[in-house]
C-alpha cells in the first residue's frame, strides 16, 4: 500500500527531471553550434557519449554525434520512451532513421524549424519543373511553368512516367535503410546532406549488418561537413552536372568494352563515363558548397517553377566588380547560425545581385581583394576579376558568363520512349513492382561546346547555354486508353548549366562560325564568296529526319525560325532569323580577318554597324534572302 502511494509522485517527479534535462539541453545545443566549427565538430564526431536516458542502457558508450548532437537526447531525433527499461516500451513509436520529409518537422525541426520549413518548399523537394515539363511534354498542361509536386502525382501517363523513371530524385524520397550516402543514394530529406560516417562508424555499422553482433557503437554525426558525393547519387542523372563537374562524359558503352582502358570510369549502376575535362573550380579542390548557398540548395520558403529560378548565385557575383555586401549583423538567423559554427570572424561578406543572399565563406581582405574561403579546408582564395576581353558591350551585352566559358555539355538524341504493357515495372514513389512501364530507348551521347540561346524573362534579354534536351519519339500508343496516333516526335531543347566551366572563354569563331552554337547541328558551315552574291551554305554532318527534315542534333534549320514547341522553357528560344544573319555577318568577317587582330577588338567595343559602314571594296558581305 504504501509502494502505491509513493509510485505517481515519484513518476511526476521523474517526469518533471527529464522536461528539465531536455529545456537545458535544447538551450546549450542552441547556445553551443554557434560556437562550434564544422572542423572542430568533424575531429569531435567521435569523443562525445550520447546521452538518452535509459536508451543508453543497451546502447552503451555510443559516440560519433559530436558535441552538439551527443547532448541532446536519443529520443529527441528518434522517439520512443527514453525512460523505459523494457525494450518493448522504449522501442514503441521509434524511428529508426530520422530526417526523413515524413519526420523532419518532428526531429530536425525541434531545433530548425524554419530550416525545415524552408526545405518542405525548395524545388528539390517537390521537383517542380521535371514535374510541370513532363505533363507539358505529354500534353497534360498547356504549359510548361506550372507548380507541380513529385509526391502528388497521380497516375496519368505523364505521372507514370515520373513514377517509372523519374521519382526518386527529390529530398522527399524516404531513407529506409542504415548506411553511409553513395552513388547510389537518392533522397532522405536532411540526411541527404547532413549524414556523414567516419571510417570508424562505417566499419562498425558493416560489422553489425554482417554478422548481428554487437550493436554498433558509432553513430554517424548531422554536420556542415556536405561533400560533393552528398549531391552526385541525383545530380550525376539528367543534366549530369556532378560528374561534369568532375570532367566525366556519359557514354553507351558496356563496363567490359573498357576494362583496363585509361580514362574512362564505371559508377555504382554499372554506366560507363569518359574523361573529358573537369571545371576549373574542380581543379582548385572546391565543393559543390562553395559556390551554392544555403538558399539554393535547401530553399528560402519561396516556390520556383524552375531548378534556374532557385539558383541565387551567379559568376559575376565573385568574379565581377562586385561592391555589393552584407554585414553579419544583418544575417537572418539561420545564416547567422551557419556564420558562427563555422567559426568565421570577417564582419562583411559579399552578397548575391539576385535577392540579396549573403555568401558567408566571402569577404573583402585588407588590399581590396574579394576572397573565398574553402569550406572544407578552410583555404583561402583571392577571386579573379572579370578581364576586359569580358566587355558586355553593343552585341555582346546579353552574353552570360556560362555562354562563353562552357567547355563542353553532354548531348542526348536520337531517343524512343513508349510504354510496354507487359513489362515488369516499378513504381519508384510506392516503392512496388506492378505490370507495366515506360521505357527509355537512348539513341547517341555526343559532347562537345553547347548550342547558344535567348532566355527572355521579366523584362530581361541573355545568351546561355541549351543542350538537346528531347529529340525523341513520345508513343504514348501502348499506354491503356492511347490511340496509335497518340505518337508525337519532339525537337526539344533545354537551358542548360553543364558545370564544365573553362578559365578560357570560347573564342570567337566558335560562337559566330560554328553551326552547332547557331543550333544547326553539326556539319560544314561555310561562306562562300565566288559568284555574284557572297553567301553562306552549310552541310549537315546527321541526315535529315523523316519526322520534320531537319538533322538529327539539330535545333532549327539553317537560316530558319524555330518550329512551335521548340523547346523546355515558354521563355528560351533559338535564334530568330535575323539574330542568325547578325551572327553570321560579324562570321564572315572573321574568315579573313584573325579575331586577335586590331580590327576585330574594335569590333567587340564598338558599335558594329558603324565598322560596317567603313568596309572597303575588297571586303565581301553576306547577302541573305
Amino acid at each position: 500500500m504504501h509502494n502505491k502511494v509513493l509510485k505517481k509522485p515519484f513518476l511526476l517527479l521523474l517526469f518533471i527531471t527529464f522536461l528539465v534535462t531536455l529545456v537545458f539541453a535544447l538551450f546549450k545545443y542552441l547556445h553551443t553550434i554557434d560556437n562550434t566549427s564544422s572542423v572542430e565538430i568533424e575531429k569531435q564526431t567521435n569523443e562525445h557519449i550520447a546521452s538518452g536516458g535509459e536508451c543508453v542502457n543497451c546502447h552503451t558508450q555510443v559516440i560519433g554525434m559530436g558535441e552538439v548532437h551527443s547532448q541532446i537526447g536519443c529520443a529527441t531525433c528518434h522517439f520512443g520512451d527514453s525512460q523505459s527499461t523494457s525494450k518493448a516500451e522504449a522501442h514503441e513509436g521509434m524511428v529508426l532513421i530520422p530526417g526523413n520529409a515524413s519526420n523532419m518537422k518532428q526531429a530536425c525541426g525541434v531545433c530548425h524549424a524554419e530550416a525545415v520549413k524552408n526545405i518542405q518548399s525548395s524545388i528539390m523537394t517537390t521537383n517542380n519543373g521535371i514535374v510541370s515539363v513532363n505533363k507539358y511534354i505529354f500534353g497534360e498542361l498547356d504549359s510548361p511553368d506550372g507548380f507541380e509536386e513529385i509526391t502528388e502525382i497521380g497516375y496519368s501517363a505523364a505521372d507514370e512516367h515520373l513514377r517509372n523513371l523519374c521519382a526518386r530524385c527529390h529530398l522527399g524520397y524516404e531513407k529506409e535503410h542504415t548506411g553511409p550516402v553513395d552513388e547510389l543514394t537518392r533522397g532522405g530529406g536532411c540526411n541527404a546532406c547532413h549524414l556523414n560516417y567516419s571510417i570508424e562508424g562505417k566499419q562498425s555499422h558493416l560489422s553489425y549488418l554482417t554478422d548481428k553482433g554487437d550493436l554498433p557503437k558509432i553513430h554517424p554525426s548531422l554536420d556542415l561537413n556536405i561533400s560533393n558525393n552528398h549531391c552526385f547519387g541525383c545530380h550525376s542523372r539528367s543534366g549530369r552536372i556532378s560528374t561534369n563537374y568532375e570532367g566525366y562524359h556519359e557514354t553507351l558503352l558496356n563496363k567490359k568494352d573498357i576494362a583496363g582502358v585509361a580514362g574512362f570510369r564505371t559508377l555504382q549502376d554499372d554506366r560507363v563515363f569518359k574523361y573529358i575535362n573537369e571545371d576549373v573550380h574542380h581543379t582548385k579542390g572546391l565543393l559543390c558548397i562553395d559556390c551554392h548557398t544555403y538558399a539554393d540548395v535547401m530553399g528560402d520558403g519561396k516556390q520556383y517553377t524552375h531548378e534556374e529560378d532557385a539558383v541565387k548565385i551567379s559568376c559575376e557575383d565573385c568574379h565581377g566588380r562586385n561592391t555589393n555586401q552584407i554585414s553579419v549583423d544583418e544575417l537572418d538567423p539561420i545564416n547567422k547560425r551557419i556564420y558562427a559554427s563555422r567559426k568565421y570572424s570577417h564582419a562583411q561578406m559579399l552578397a548575391t545581385a539576385n535577392q540579396h543572399v549573403p555568401l558567408l565563406n566571402t569577404y573583402i581582405n585588407t588590399i581590396g581583394n574579394a576572397t573565398l574561403i574553402g569550406k572544407k579546408d578552410g583555404i583561402e582564395y583571392i577571386l579573379t576579376v572579370l578581364s576586359s576581353s569580358c566587355a558586355r558591350e553593343f552585341g555582346h551585352q546579353d552574353l552570360t558568363c556560362s555562354s562563353c566559358h562552357t567547355a563542353w555539355a553532354s548531348q542526348c538524341i536520337g531517343c524512343h520512349v513508349d510504354y510496354d504493357s507487359k513489362a515488369n515495372g516499378y513504381d519508384l514513389l510506392k516503392r512496388q513492382y506492378k505490370q507495366g512501364s515506360w521505357i527509355e530507348y537512348a539513341g547517341e551521347f555526343l559532347v562537345g561546346p553547347p548550342t547558344l540561346a535567348i532566355n527572355e524573362k521579366d523584362g530581361k534579354r541573355a545568351i546561355k547555354p541549351a543542350v538537346p534536351g528531347m529529340i525523341f519519339t513520345l508513343d504514348q500508343s501502348g499506354y491503356g486508353g492511347k490511340k496509335p496516333s497518340d505518337t508525337t516526335f519532339y525537337r526539344l531543347f533545354a537551358p542548360a548549366s553543364p558545370h564544365t566551366t573553362s578559365a578560357v572563354g570560347r573564342d570567337c569563331k566558335s560562337c559566330h562560325n560554328n553551326p552547332v552554337a547557331l543550333g544547326y547541328g553539326r556539319g560544314k558551315l561555310a561562306f562562300v564568296i565566288t559568284g555574284i552574291q557572297p553567301h553562306w551554305t552549310f552541310e549537315p554532318e546527321y541526315a535529315n529526319l523523316p519526322q520534320d527534315g531537319l538533322p538529327s542534333d539539330a535545333w532549327i534549320g539553317f537560316l530558319k525560325e524555330a518550329g512551335y514547341k521548340s523547346s523546355t522553357r515558354l521563355a528560351f528560344r533559338a535564334f530568330s532569323v535575323s539574330e542568325q544573319e547578325k551572327v553570321l555577318t560579324v562570321g564572315a568577317c572573321l574568315t579573313c580577318h584573325e579575331q586577335e587582330s586590331k580590327l576585330m577588338q574594335q569590333s567587340i567595343h564598338h558599335d558594329f554597324k558603324d565598322l560596317l559602314g567603313r568596309v572597303t571594296d575588297e571586303c565581301r558581305m553576306p547577302i541573305f534572302n
